[in-house]
């Protein structure tokens, strides 16, 4: 009689190998040529190994097979560098332009950036979204859907943060359909290129603040300092 799992019992996370597999399978799955970019970045660094080991190895035979097992490895690591690209890829064409893709790429807010995955503003009638995201480069509200229909979100986001904080940039971001806006994939690099503007105290007592406004429910103080207020460390 085949013994029931008891609740305490933790289910087995697949190895590091598997895993691999996984993402190996899935990224073919999006591109069938993923093989082929593969092989081509394995060779390609053995062969810049083996080229090495017969014009620099000056007829050593350790240095000789030095530079090959360098090339080896090296090709290994191209492999993993490639295949994570590529898993990049994959993973951002299957949840763009879907509903809440941007916040589930501000999952992985670069560090310094405080964000959160659930939007500050819905429309109820397209499901558009605003996300906010607050970091060194001031206050970030990302809009997700047709530029034609988020613009109007966005400014009234805009107007309603510039009341509460008037000092503190912010930054709009347009992800969706249009030509203009920005792809998915490069949301987090649009982030990291904003010229910083606040220190990390500020960046964290902006993000409170902005909490604060969201719950609607705690009054803020005209005139108050942000950079006093503490609070939790940016990511």
């Amino acid at each position: 009689m085949a013994r029931t799992p008891t609740p305490t019992q933790k289910t087995k996370e697949p190895g590091r190998f598997k895993q691999l597999y996984q993402v190996f399978k899935i990224t073919c799955q999006y591109n069938p040529a993923t093989v082929w970019y593969l092989l081509g970045a394995f060779l390609g660094a053995v062969a810049a190994g083996v080229l090495l080991a017969v014009f620099v190895s000056g007829g050593s035979v350790f240095a000789f097979v030095v530079f090959i097992i360098i090339g080896v490895l090296g090709g290994a690591l191209l492999v993993l560098i490639v295949l994570g690209r590529m898993a990049e890829k994959a993973v951002y064409s299957q949840i763009e332009g879907q509903q809440g893709a941007v916040g589930a790429v501000l999952k992985n807010v670069p560090r310094g950036w405080i964000a959160s995955e659930m939007p500050v503003n819905v429309s109820a009638k397209t499901h558009d979204a605003v996300y906010r995201a607050v970091g060194r480069g001031g206050i970030a509200l990302i809009g997700e859907g047709p530029r034609s229909r988020t613009q109007r979100m966005l400014e009234d986001e805009r107007r309603a943060v510039t009341r509460i904080l008037p000092n503190v940039p912010v930054k709009l971001l347009y992800v969706g359909p249009d030509e203009d806006s920005i792809p998915l994939r490069k949301l987090l690099t649009n982030l990291r290129t904003i010229k910083p503007a606040l220190r990390k105290p500020e960046v964290v007592a902006v993000s409170n603040r902005l909490s604060s406004l969201s719950k609607g429910n705690l009054p803020i103080p005209k005139g108050i300092d942000p950079t006093k207020i503490r609070g939790q460390r940016p990511r």
